[in-house]
């Protein structure tokens, strides 16, 4: 028997960092959606307790630093699973791109070894072991659009955005997230993207309210450790998307595009320069 699950990756409409919390993370509010780039994972039943990772990419861990393989490791554990899993990982998304691939790997793996081992876990008990793989992963297990609150876990899901393509594109640098949150003053920033206005343009199906409030408090952090980002959002929006943005901590920069017309003049102007670039449609 064999499952397959795809797992999508996600971009931040906008990403707010409110404070660092007692626990060492930060209190943050994020409104995140996902989109139509996806790696693929195959899984089988194996004998005896034995977890095995396999991927056509060359660059991603096989071992217990692999989240798909900790997730599987979290379920074994926690469910005194006996049965072993072969997991195929076919990777498409960029990896410590700023879009989530680990944790949406983790989050398919949680759901497809729950129908694998016929566990009948619910999706809330899902995502609560999600949380304890990565603060991405409870979004990731659901899916949509949701806004996030809390550490990222708090999840509160919204109707999708406007329909619209999206251009992602990711220089061949790896962004420390971890880095990045550390050079993070949260208490100093003197201007903050808003939840409460991304949400109502979603709500109202506003394309030009969603790329007008459009923000997340790390692209300046980032943006001056690496320069060639700022560069690559400069060169996006002088090839005409409508709104642009870093997700996460980068480096991946995102275009949201309405109309079909104009992505094939961005996407060959950013091959230019950037290898790898991908133009999609928002998952709703």
């Amino acid at each position: 028997m064999k499952i397959y699950e795809k797992a999508p990756a996600k971009i931040n409409l906008m990403l707010d960092v409110l404070h660092k919390r007692p626990d060492g993370y930060h209190e943050v509010e994020m409104i995140m959606s996902m989109v139509d780039l996806s790696d693929r994972l195959e899984m089988s039943a194996l004998p005896g307790d034995t977890i095995i990772i396999s991927s056509q990419a060359g660059y991603i861990p096989l071992d217990e630093k692999n989240l798909a393989f900790q997730a599987a490791r979290l379920l074994k554990d926690r469910y005194d699973v006996r049965s072993g899993v072969h997991i195929h990982l076919d990777k498409k998304i960029p990896v410590a791109a700023g879009l989530a691939g680990g944790s949406s790997d983790a989050a398919a793996a949680l759901r497809g070894l729950n129908r694998l081992w016929n566990l009948g876990i619910s999706q809330e008990e899902l995502k609560k072991l999600g949380e304890e793989l990565g603060s991405d992963v409870p979004f990731c297990i659901t899916g949509g659009t949701a806004l996030a609150t809390g550490r990222g876990e708090k999840l509160t899901p919204l109707s999708a955005p406007p329909q619209c393509w999206v251009i992602l594109a990711k220089l061949p640098i790896n962004v420390s997230t971890a880095d990045v949150y550390g050079r993070l003053r949260a208490d100093e920033l003197v201007s903050h993207p808003s939840a409460a206005r991304m949400r109502a343009a979603i709500e109202q199906g506003s394309f030009d309210g969603v790329c007008r409030e459009l923000g997340n408090v790390l692209e300046d952090v980032t943006l001056e450790l690496y320069p060639d980002v700022a560069h690559l959002k400069n060169t996006m929006i002088r090839l005409g998307a409508d709104g642009v943005l870093m997700s996460g901590s980068g480096p991946t920069v995102f275009g949201l595009v309405s109309k079909e017309s104009k992505v094939p003049r961005i996407y060959n102007g950013l091959r230019g320069f950037c290898k790898e670039v991908y133009a999609v449609r928002l998952l709703t």
